[in-house]
């Protein structure tokens, strides 16, 4: 299938997809997938239920090794290395590409100790460096005014919302590259939303950032560039204004207009 692309000049991010297929058992579920993601922008990826989209992005820092038969062909390359290669390590290479999930996973742990928790697993931490990196990252995301006081108490106390905050934290307490996030705000309500939705754009502005999301109301608010994926195909893809305001492919225009997949 010939892809549609409207790619204005943009710094390439140094995360690059390259005839990537995935089969879980003999089902094929991303089928020869090209993709060059932008440098310190909101990459979204948008399609419908069980297109393949949240395996595109757990392949991207190796979550879907622990799948049970699975296989993948083509390159996935960071930083020139291709990280599909059996030698790589994963632990290295999860610090540098983190992952925030759909539902928030706070740990049984105080919230201070949810914030280092990560971080912790690649050096040890003076308790000066703790206390730094934790009003830090809590202050990233927006989280720090709330929460001050209450830092020995358990990250579950809190609502759901600040719950997925404080895992954002964790994430960007590992110092990674590239920041993976797996329809973050699908278990929030409205103003948390809003909260994740502004902190996605402000995050753009170090890390580059890689959204599934089955909202495209949310994808027009944050996105620079659209990847639109149907049937594990990649269908089309372009900067937000114009991908959303004149999509080339009839199947992009069908979706767009009712969330229909006539792929």
């Amino acid at each position: 299938m010939k892809i549609e692309k409207n790619i204005p000049a943009q710094s390439l991010c140094d995360l690059t997809i390259s005839n990537l297929s995935v089969w879980f058992t003999d089902v094929e579920v991303l089928k020869n997938i090209s993709i060059n993601f932008k440098k310190n922008k909101v990459n979204c990826i948008i399609g419908p239920s069980g297109s393949g989209k949240s395996t595109l992005l757990r392949s991207l820092n190796r979550i879907n090794d622990d799948v049970h038969k699975i296989k993948t062909s083509g390159t996935i390359h960071f930083n020139n290395e291709n990280i599909l290669q059996k030698n790589q390590d994963v632990t290295k290479l999860r610090k540098n590409i983190g992952m925030v999930f759909q539902s928030p996973c706070v740990f049984p742990k105080s919230i201070s100790e949810n914030v280092t928790f990560g971080i912790q697993q690649h050096r040890k931490l003076s308790k000066a460096e703790k206390t730094s990196i934790v009003e830090q990252n809590l202050k990233r995301v927006s989280l720090w005014p709330e929460v001050h006081t209450r830092l020995h108490q358990s990250g579950n106390i809190l609502s759901i919302g600040q719950q997925q905050r404080l895992c954002i934290a964790r994430t960007l307490a590992v110092q990674p590259k590239i920041i993976l996030m797996d329809e973050p705000t699908s278990s929030l309500d409205p103003l948390s939303t809003r909260a994740i939705e502004n902190l996605m754009i402000t995050l753009k502005e170090t890390y580059t950032v890689i959204l599934v999301t089955h909202d495209i109301n949310q994808a027009k608010r944050v996105s620079d560039h659209v990847f639109f994926i149907c049937n594990g195909e990649l269908i089309e893809e372009g900067a937000k204004n114009h991908f959303f305001n004149a999509p080339q492919r009839e199947e992009t225009k069908e979706y767009l207009k009712d969330e229909a997949c006539i792929c």
